[in-house]
């Protein structure tokens, strides 16, 4: 008999009551070390009282107009993002993949509003994620995630992760934008080098094609920057954002520049929770916290004291860690042994991590973790990592 909850997850037998910072605790009264950070959407951790405040306080006003009127909250916010950004304009969505759909529709759009209405194949990577829809599944390109759905989206062209001379051979006439995650996060951390990002802007710029960030994980001061193009220097003509920006709230952002939204006039896109009155509160509070002096640099010293540490744990279990690579607080650890194997022993250690591609478990923990937290979560690391080594002996022996 089936669930009454679909079950499309493999759910861990683990419950959690309360939070606060970047410790749970389950209805059993445990308490673990969150690193996996509701998979990069705790932003701020558990309980921030800033959150909590901005939240209740609005909850007691109004929680839902509609966007046919005006809402002073989330024009303030997207001016901020605005002013804080390489953007102009920008739409609130609920989520990264409804972030994602307006990036691939505003880039059609685009081209179409151009002139071009031939150019909407949008160029992406292998190992990819953008969404659980049916158009950002044909973006990710990935096939566990098209089984089973019919006939996939047209109008997406996968090429190697890293293989520049494929990607300037996929360019056809019919293509309009090319979209890639500044470091892949379900493909498992994989950062894309600054001057490959450079390669993409300046072919962009070459052949009239938009430039699209998907940093829908990457983004609000994840990796030590406030968007992780900035690593870079290059910035995007359109950037899907969703995860950190809510803190835990259902909020996406879709940003663009004047030029790449001007196909996007009245009736041509909608939503109907985007942007309500308590997201844009909460995304509101969220900004203040980020945006504030010190807080990115925090997160980029919390993030080197890490991966030093990390460092060390791969030098003391070289038959379990293979390397460590990330950026700020978006790290992943690429194991010699199964991932989702390590993420059950980092749990009985009461700890969190969350499995990705290439044997990958990523830490995402909340940018306001103490060193102390930093600290107690690689000494759980590291126990774990002599957990794995004791039952690879035992599975030796037997």
């Amino acid at each position: 008999m089936i669930s009454p909850i679909l079950p499309t997850y493999a759910r861990a037998d683990l419950s959690f009551e309360t939070g606060e910072g970047a410790w749970l605790t389950s209805t059993d009264g445990t308490r673990y070390l969150d690193f996996g950070g509701g998979i990069a959407v705790a932003s701020l951790g558990y309980a921030h009282p800033h959150l909590v405040e901005a939240l209740t306080q609005q909850g007691r006003k109004i929680w839902h107009t509609s966007n046919l009127f005006k809402i002073p909250a989330g024009e303030r916010l997207a001016q901020r993002l605005v002013d804080a950004t390489f953007a102009d304009t920008v739409f609130f969505t609920n989520s990264g993949a409804e972030a994602m759909e307006c990036a691939i529709k505003m880039a059609r759009k685009y081209q179409s509003a151009s002139g071009h209405p031939d150019k909407y194949r949008i160029i992406t990577f292998e190992g990819a994620f953008h969404g659980r829809t049916l158009a950002t599944i044909a973006a990710g390109g990935q096939q566990k995630y098209l089984d089973g759905f019919g006939p996939k989206v047209d109008g997406f062209d996968q090429v190697p992760f890293g293989d520049h001379e494929a990607l300037k051979a996929a360019i056809g006439p019919q293509t309009g934008a090319i979209l890639i995650e500044p470091i892949q996060g379900e493909g498992g951390i994989r950062p894309v080098p600054s001057q490959c990002l450079r390669g993409l802007r300046a072919l962009c710029d070459e052949h009239g094609l938009l430039l699209i960030f998907d940093e829908v994980q990457t983004g609000v001061g994840r990796t030590g920057k406030f968007f992780a193009g900035e690593l870079s220097g290059v910035t995007p003509d359109i950037m899907a954002v969703a995860k950190g920006i809510g803190g835990g709230f259902p909020l996406g952002a879709c940003l663009a520049t004047e030029e790449a939204a001007k196909g996007m006039t009245a009736g041509t896109h909608g939503t109907t929770y985007g942007g309500n009155p308590l997201a844009m509160a909460v995304g509101n509070a969220v900004l203040d916290v980020v945006l504030a002096d010190g807080f990115l640099d925090h997160v980029e010293q919390m993030g080197l004291l890490l991966k030093q540490r990390l460092a060390e744990v791969q030098d003391r279990h070289p038959d379990i860690v293979e390397l460590v690579r990330g950026e700020g607080l978006m790290l992943g650890v690429k194991l010699r042994v199964n991932n989702g194997d390590f993420a059950v022993a980092a749990r009985a250690e009461h700890l969190l991590v969350i499995p990705a591609g290439d044997n990958v478990v990523r830490l995402l923990p909340p940018l306001v973790i103490t060193e102390a937290d930093a600290l107690e979560a690689v000494s759980r690391l590291d126990a774990t990592c002599a957990r794995m080594e004791k039952d690879l002996k035992h599975g030796a022996k037997a």
